[in-house]
């Protein structure tokens, strides 16, 4: 009965039941406390996935898990989070992308290289190092927590700079549902020119519905659909960083497609092309997503529980810098689109 009980101590699950339940309970913490904005608001201003990250960190100031809690948290951080990722591709139909207009989506694919470009390069300007640039470079440009969770996991980045990236834009992203519908009466945009705006500079699918409802059902119709051709960007991105980022440190690399290419990214394709053909079918969309959502906010909490607090401090200004710079330079180029080419539904 002991050797018994000796073996499963040793079964991979066991190792890891330790790290997983306490992000778990991380985790739901910050579903708690989401629940309570709702509540209060009607909608949660700061998300599960950015608590999670929060709690995380701040559990980690005040007490170091032990070992035993090491395999757990490592799974949740790399293994969930690649598995989330890979399930966003069952969201991106290409009926509905294609429906949005050859002029918008060649426009909506120029802002994000666009604003790839300038946000990285305004992030080495304001002295942030080459893996925190592109982390907040692909935050701000493509879809914010997620984006940067997707990168961070081919470019294997340091947890601090992972969570220092996710405070930042997480918290510019509250600031921007706040007061982003104010743009509407002092810019005279239409519903369908401010909805495209929204989708082109929020980060969340969530918090663009939350910037564009008050505005009306056909900002938040079109605002959902540019963010979700924002989104398909990540696979070419998240491809890139992975090709960018393989090891030449041996000499010369045999390349590979399935060395260079991440198998979630792969898988991410897959999905994608599935549900565009249909073989996915509708009614289980909403319970994929929420598992999706389910890992990230764990991955989240494991990611938090490795931060050195210190090392935000260190980051924070020029951090805080590098992305409100990015978002100016994004609202810019948005308005600038929306402004100069035909939207329609």
């Amino acid at each position: 009965m002991s050797a018994l009980t000796s073996d499963r101590r040793h079964h991979p699950a066991f190792t890891l039941l330790p790290g997983v339940a306490l992000c778990a309970a991380i985790g739901c913490m910050a579903w708690l406390v989401e629940a309570v904005e709702y509540r209060i608001s009607g909608h949660p201003y700061i998300e599960a996935l950015v608590l999670a990250i929060l709690l995380g960190a701040g559990i980690r100031a005040v007490w170091t898990p032990s070992k035993v809690f090491t395999p757990g948290i490592l799974f949740s951080a790399k293994t969930l989070l690649e598995v989330a990722v890979m399930m966003l591709g069952a969201s991106l139909s290409a009926t509905s992308i294609i429906a949005a207009g050859g002029p918008l989506l060649i426009g909506i694919a120029g802002v994000v290289v666009s604003s790839l470009i300038v946000s990285y390069g305004l992030s080495r300007l304001s002295g942030l190092p080459h893996t925190m640039a592109v982390l907040i470079a692909c935050g701000n440009s493509i879809c914010g927590n997620s984006a940067i969770a997707a990168v961070a996991s081919v470019m294997r980045a340091d947890g601090n700079d992972v969570a220092a990236a996710v405070a930042f834009t997480a918290l510019l992203g509250v600031v921007m549902v706040l007061l982003l519908p104010l743009s509407v009466p002092l810019l005279a945009m239409s519903e369908l020119q401010y909805g495209a705006m929204a989708g082109l500079t929020v980060y969340a699918v969530p918090q663009v519905l939350a910037a564009t409802m008050p505005v009306g059902l056909v900002s938040a119709q079109i605002g959902t659909l540019v963010k979700l051709v924002r989104v398909l960007m990540l696979g070419p991105v998240v491809f890139a960083a992975a090709l960018a980022s393989r090891d030449t440190s041996h000499g010369a690399v045999r390349l590979s497609f399935f060395k260079l290419v991440p198998w979630f990214v792969i898988g991410f394709a897959v999905l994608s092309v599935a549900r565009s053909l249909g073989l996915i079918p509708d009614a289980i969309i909403p319970m994929i997503r929420q598992i999706a959502t389910v890992f990230t906010v764990l991955a989240m909490a494991a990611l938090g529980l490795g931060v050195n607090v210190s090392s935000l401090r260190k980051t924070g200004l020029r951090a805080t810098i590098a992305v409100l710079a990015s978002m100016g330079a994004l609202l810019l180029m948005s308005y600038a689109l929306v402004t100069h080419i035909s939207i329609s539904l």
